[in-house]
């Protein structure tokens, strides 16, 4: 396991039960998206490369996000989820949210594929 992957690997671990399956599923849908991704922490987050496309994940104090580098990226998320939380560029998923794969899926690799939006 390189050290980048071992540091998120740890981080999802730290995190309590139910936040830590959300970021689970979460670092699992980049990962089967983009296999072939950077993993490295920054900011202290996890966080996937691929050339100028990034996607994050983050433990924060009321919800778990995915961050991106764009409100571009949401556009389609937003219209089809309004009652999940964003912000600018990230999703805001409460405990109590769905993640719903198949739309994490359309926002990550719009996010790696097109990362000026």
């Amino acid at each position: 396991m390189a050290d980048g992957e071992g540091a998120v690997e740890r981080y999802i671990a730290a995190a309590p039960p139910r936040r830590r399956a959300m970021l689970r599923t979460l670092h699992d849908r980049i990962r089967a998206c983009f296999p072939m991704a950077t993993v490295d922490m920054r900011y202290r987050m996890p966080t996937y490369a691929l050339g100028e496309g990034w996607v994050s994940i983050a433990n924060q104090r009321s919800y778990v996000s995915l961050y991106t580098c764009s409100a571009a990226h949401l556009e389609a998320f937003r219209r089809e989820y309004p009652e999940i939380g964003t912000g600018k560029g990230c999703i805001r998923f409460r405990e109590r949210d769905p993640i719903p794969e198949d739309a994490v899926d359309g926002v990550i690799r719009h996010a790696m594929l097109h990362p000026k939006g």
